[in-house]
């Protein structure tokens, strides 16, 4: 009697939001095939999950222009050796999830040496570069995606994909109770609080935090009863921080929790963030939110130019209108970010969490699932 041997399954994720939706579509393939083998590149949710990893993620999670060309060598070495492995180990089916500049290439090489490609969350080409389409088709088989606009972008250029939905909805609850967030946090359960989230990576940080500090101090003093709160992916973040605080505001006391930033979001009344996933997190939790940016002096000249999706924001992009206000660049100032701020605080924002909840509805429809049902269909 002839047992089907357990599948062999390749996944390559770039960064830490990359390693949640790996996990995710690794324990829902599992649950079907409770021997599949996982080879790949990820990061500790899915080590958790019997990922065999080829190199540590973090080499791959590198951002913006500028920063990727010091790097660039290593990532290349990386590439290579990597695409020799899967090839050798030759998987069902090679999975990459998201980090598009790393994956399309090995999705490529993978697809002409006849194994099948599935990309999880589309690049942005519906934002920029709207011409990769073409390298999109020739490296991947089928698409996952994150967000209900992104299928029709492909129906119309003819490349197979999926609305899987958002893994962060099927996460997130629907109502997050800022009274219990509070006080596992033990922050105090009177007061009011803004949360200041400057990004996960050490070049984010520098770029960032000066200012949202230079913020916050003249908040407080407009607000002299609000609290601050600054959630940390990590002890050395939240050790950059802190110098930062020296620096830039001495005078304000700010908890700096590590490992909670959801948690964080959800205790708080306002938010002031960078964009990215966070701010979509910060939609499904549904608190009001600042959303400001500043990239690289050399990426936004370049980004500049490509760049013609109305909004860089997800909440926006989601509403299909500006829903929460968002500030890139010389618009990201002191003065703006402020302004945005006080808007923010002394306006009433229940028809925005409305918006939150409905768009939170939308997204929330078990992406994991979704998702390995596609996989399923190429094994």
């Amino acid at each position: 009697m002839s047992s089907k041997k357990p599948p062999k399954i390749a996944i390559v994720a770039g960064e830490h939001s990359g390693d949640l939706l790996g996990a995710g579509l690794m324990q829902a393939i599992s649950k079907r095939h409770p021997g599949a083998y996982f080879i790949g590149v990820g990061g500790p949710l899915m080590a958790e999950q019997g990922m065999d990893t080829y190199f540590p993620m973090d080499d791959l999670a590198v951002m913006g222009i500028a920063e990727v060309v010091q790097q660039l060598p290593k990532l290349l070495r990386h590439r290579k050796k990597l695409v020799q492995y899967l090839i050798e180990e030759q998987p069902d089916v090679m999975i990459g999830i998201d980090a598009p500049d790393f994956n399309l290439t090995v999705e490529t090489r993978l697809k002409n040496a006849g194994i099948a490609t599935i990309h999880y969350v589309s690049p942005s080409v519906w934002a920029w570069r709207e011409g990769r389409i073409k390298g999109i088709k020739k490296a991947v088989d089928h698409v996952l995606c994150l967000l209900p606009f992104e299928k029709d972008f492909y129906d119309k250029h003819g490349l197979p994909a999926t609305f899987v939905g958002h893994p962060l909805a099927d996460d997130i609850p629907m109502q997050w109770q800022q009274t219990p967030a509070r006080k596992e946090l033990k922050l105090e359960p009177e007061s009011e609080y803004l949360a200041i989230l400057p990004g996960s990576r050490k070049g984010e940080i520098a770029r960032m935090a000066p200012v949202f500090l230079r913020v916050a101090k003249k908040i407080a003093e407009k607000y002299p009863n609000l609290r601050f709160v600054a959630p940390m992916i990590s002890d050395a973040r939240a050790e950059q921080f802190q110098e930062l605080i020296k620096q830039y505001s001495p005078e304000l006391t700010i908890a700096l929790p590590v490992g909670e930033s959801r948690k964080v979001m959800a205790a708080s009344n306002y938010l002031l963030l960078t964009s990215g996933t966070v701010a979509l997190e910060a939609l499904l939790i549904k608190r009001p939110m600042v959303v400001a940016y500043r990239f690289h002096w050399l990426s936004y000249q370049i980004i500049k130019r490509l760049f013609h999706a109305p909004f860089f924001s997800l909440p926006n992009l989601l509403a299909g209108k500006e829903i929460v206000p968002e500030l890139a660049q010389s618009e990201a100032s002191e003065e703006g970010i402020e302004q945005a701020l006080v808007e923010l605080i002394e306006q009433d924002n229940t028809a925005l969490l409305e918006q939150f909840k409905t768009i939170h509805q939308q997204l929330k429809v078990s992406a994991s699932e979704k998702a390995a049902n596609v996989v399923e269909s190429f094994l």
